[in-house]
């Protein structure tokens, strides 16, 4: 193995501990047995560049890796027979996404767009097994952290057909917060999302005066302020 090819390798394992580091952080990736299954991963994992609004994979159609974030977002949203869409997450850098379809075999009930230009880990089907298998805890620690999603998205899906539009908006606003769309805390305590209205319109499924209007009603409450290219939020939102 040259310098070079060394030097590759060890810098794409890295990236894949610090993937699965920030998903799983009660495991330990520096033990031995953590390592090989890292190793044994590598080879089949590869890394997707997409342009923003590319399709990683289409609703309807097989999921054949277990996805993560390594730069930019992801959008993950279904569509129905009229046109309308739903957005389910919104994944930001080091977060996995696609267990469900990958795992179970089964077509993906929803598409994953990137959100902006978006650089995506692939962990195939070998890859998967190899932590699986020899990475201890992984499995239980994967089953956790997805099953912990459940509710959230039940909760975006309530509220994409059923909420009222400023239900819609807030929990798209915990979504960005979520993605690290948000500034840390000031000195007042509140903090910064930088998001256009066109944005959050594009994201919550409603027109942009809609938004407008939920987000006047939110400023109005004491929730937010309304501020250039984005909006201010205050404790009790995000």
């Amino acid at each position: 193995m040259t310098t070079a090819t060394a030097t590759a390798t060890a810098t794409a394992l890295q990236a894949l501990q610090a993937l699965l580091a920030a998903n799983f952080p009660q495991l330990a990736f520096d033990a031995v047995p953590a390592v090989v299954a890292m190793e044994a991963a590598l080879p089949h994992c590869r890394r997707c560049r997409l342009r923003a609004g590319a399709t990683l994979f289409a609703q309807g159609s097989a999921a054949r890796a277990l996805y993560g974030v390594v730069e930019g977002e992801m959008v993950m949203r279904f569509g129905s027979a009229d046109g309308a869409e739903s957005t389910i997450e919104l994944a930001g850098p080091m977060r996995l996404f696609g267990l469900a379809a990958f795992a179970s075999g089964h077509p993906s009930s929803y598409e994953a767009v990137a959100h902006r230009s978006s650089t995506v880990l692939a962990i195939g089907g070998p890859a998967y097994a190899a932590l699986m298998d020899g990475l201890p805890g992984f499995g239980r620690a994967l089953m956790h952290e997805f099953a912990s999603r459940f509710d959230g998205t039940l909760r975006m899906l309530q509220a994409s057909r059923l909420q009222p539009a400023a239900e819609r908006l807030t929990l798209v606003i915990a979504q960005l917060c979520a993605a690290g769309r948000v500034s840390p805390p000031g000195q007042d305590g509140t903090r910064l999302l930088r998001a256009t209205q066109a944005q959050l319109a594009a994201l919550a499924g409603l027109s942009r005066q809609t938004v407008n209007e939920a987000l006047r009603g939110l400023a109005a409450e004491g929730r937010l302020e309304i501020v250039y290219g984005g909006v201010r939020l205050r404790a009790g939102i995000g």
